[in-house]
């Protein structure tokens, strides 16, 4: 059964296929709480320690079938990942390599259009905390559920590139491997503003 996702104003909307194929985690990473400081809803999401709820697939399993000319993109480096937003209402939608060729997302909860209770049915609780040492407080590692999803995420990656299908992907232009929009790369004083760096 497929997943809605929406931004917040509804203007962008979709839906995850295969959702028992994706991996949940929480990530706590300083970059993840940069975006969200980025987007201005730090408090809509992150939780109490600093950690963003993450759902990872395969690009091919997002569609979006309204409001694709909504979608944005930033980069906190030259060289770091793809932050993809809906700019009509800046909610977080996912993060993705910049090589499509690695078909990979991680969706924010945020654009994930259900309640609690329906995200955990799909995805199962997010028993996958990673990069814990960012976090605002003691968060537990968790070695072995993080093996499983790896695990689980390399399968999804590999079936993509053996199969082709990697090249199924909303978020690049198929003819020339780039992202649909330039993404937006800060300068090092917004990256160290937004990461709270002395």
């Amino acid at each position: 059964m497929n997943f809605p996702l929406r931004c917040n104003c509804g203007s962008v909307e979709g839906y995850l296929a295969s959702p028992h194929r994706a991996a949940r985690a929480i990530c706590y990473c300083r970059d993840c709480q940069a975006f969200a400081r980025y987007l201005g809803k730090p408090a809509q999401t992150l939780n109490a320690l600093g950690g963003t709820d993450v759902v990872a697939t395969s690009p091919r399993h997002v569609h979006i079938t309204r409001g694709l000319e909504h979608l944005r993109c930033m980069s906190l480096s030259e060289k770091g990942i793809l932050r993809w937003y809906a700019g009509c209402c800046r909610t977080p939608i996912g993060n993705t390599p910049r090589d499509p060729k690695v078909p990979y997302i991680s969706l924010v909860h945020n654009c994930l259009a259900g309640s609690y209770a329906e995200i955990n049915a799909a995805f199962g609780p997010a028993r996958v905390a990673v990069n814990t040492g960012s976090a605002r407080g003691k968060v537990s590692p968790t070695p072995w559920a993080t093996f499983r999803a790896v695990l689980k995420i390399v399968r999804n990656v590999s079936g993509s590139r053996l199969s082709g299908k990697y090249k199924e992907n909303p978020f690049f232009r198929q003819d020339v491997a780039e992202p649909i929009v330039a993404p937006h790369v800060l300068s090092s004083p917004e990256r160290r503003a937004l990461r709270g760096d002395a």
